[in-house]
């Protein structure tokens, strides 16, 4: 196919959460292979920094605040992106949150409603608003964020473990539905990475974490889930669809 089958120039892409960690990374990274990118993030404000640091080093991008759980506002947003750039060739569905609570616990209900509204609702709200954009590009991709929580899941953990599993299975079946389109769907499950969702942990219990559970005894660093998501946009990787890719630095290889 040449070097075409890997340029990424001219590719028009949507990425949510993009105002910190890997979302903004990626966004970071399509831009400095010469994509559109539409950063969009709740924090408005964050997105808007994040846009100005693409355009300062020469990228293409606009920002918009963009709630994924507001199905009217998705709608609107993803109209404004598609007139603004032409078209769109790309979703990668990265906004999340995070939130624990044991089964049992009173506020369990709450917690369920708001992490399944960002994190699975909102996936699929954005892909129902890109699809007839999607159908018109000549290289249609859609990829999902979801987590190694997905496949081996933490105590306390079970309403994020339940939202990204659900990820996982909306990748497969969306694949199955859309490939004779040529439209490819594919998931990205990150192990434990250095974002702000991870902030908060000591750097004592991450490297302790890292030592005994990933083969490669460190916790990762945006970019290096972001290069993956990146290259599943390429148009060399056409015939990739319905995969679950981990990028944990060896976690759900290892035994103990």
């Amino acid at each position: 196919m040449g070097a075409e089958g890997r340029s990424l120039k001219g590719l028009i892409v949507l990425v949510t959460g993009a105002a910190s960690g890997m979302g903004r990374a990626t966004a970071e990274i399509f831009a400095a292979e010469g994509a559109k990118v539409a950063v969009t993030d709740f924090n408005a404000e964050g997105a808007k920094e994040v846009a100005r640091s693409i355009a300062e080093k020469g990228g293409t991008c606009k920002d918009w605040r963009l709630n994924v759980a507001d199905k009217a506002e998705v709608g609107s947003v993803v109209e404004a992106i598609a007139k603004e750039f032409g078209g769109l060739d790309a979703v990668i569905n990265n906004a999340g949150i995070s939130g624990f609570a044991p089964i049992d616990a009173d506020n369990y209900d709450e917690v369920w409603e708001r992490l399944l509204s960002v994190l699975l609702t909102g996936q699929q709200l954005i892909i129902r608003a890109a699809l007839p954009h999607l159908r018109k590009s000549k290289s249609p991709r859609i990829v999902n964020i979801a987590s190694t929580e997905a496949l081996g899941a933490t105590a306390m953990d079970s309403v994020y473990a339940a939202a990204k599993a659900g990820v996982t299975g909306l990748t497969r079946a969306l694949a199955v539905e859309l490939g004779r389109e040529g439209i490819t769907v594919n998931c990205v499950c990150p192990g434990p990475i250095l974002t702000g969702m991870t902030e908060a942990i000591p750097d004592e219990a991450k490297q302790t974490y890292a030592r005994r559970r990933t083969a490669m005894g460190r916790y990762g660093r945006p970019e290096e889930v972001a290069n993956i998501t990146v290259s599943l946009c390429m148009p060399a990787a056409s015939y990739i669809t319905g995969v679950t890719i981990p990028v944990d630095g060896g976690l759900m290889a290892r035994n103990a």
